[in-house]
């Protein structure tokens, strides 16, 4: 079962740009990006760089620390299929950005 939980407004992002919230526990770089919401891990593959904090270039983010590249649709980077992060079901209702987790594992 998914549990979604509430992160933001919706009027909190522009488009093209991506934060970095706390939800249940975890820490998730969220973007607004082609009239879309995205969830994915914050912590880059690489060494942990703050995904949220990244320059969102379309779909894809850059982390600041070395550059890692992440579709933030996918998890996954457009170079190297082996290198991916979690990626989490987002919904908006009412105004309220809402990520999903699963209720077995912590994430969807």
């Amino acid at each position: 079962m998914v549990e979604y939980v509430k992160v933001a407004r919706v009027e909190d992002f522009a488009e093209g740009e991506g934060r970095t919230v706390e939800a249940a526990g975890r820490w998730l770089a969220v973007f607004r990006t082609g009239g879309a919401f995205y969830a994915i891990d914050n912590a880059c593959p690489h060494m942990a760089g703050p995904l949220g904090a990244g320059r969102l270039d379309g779909r894809v983010v850059t982390c600041p620390l070395h550059g890692w590249r992440i579709d933030v649709a996918t998890g996954r980077s457009p170079t190297n299929e082996h290198v991916r992060v979690a990626r989490f079901d987002v919904r908006v209702d009412d105004g309220w950005v809402s990520v999903g987790f699963r209720s077995s594992d912590g994430e969807s």
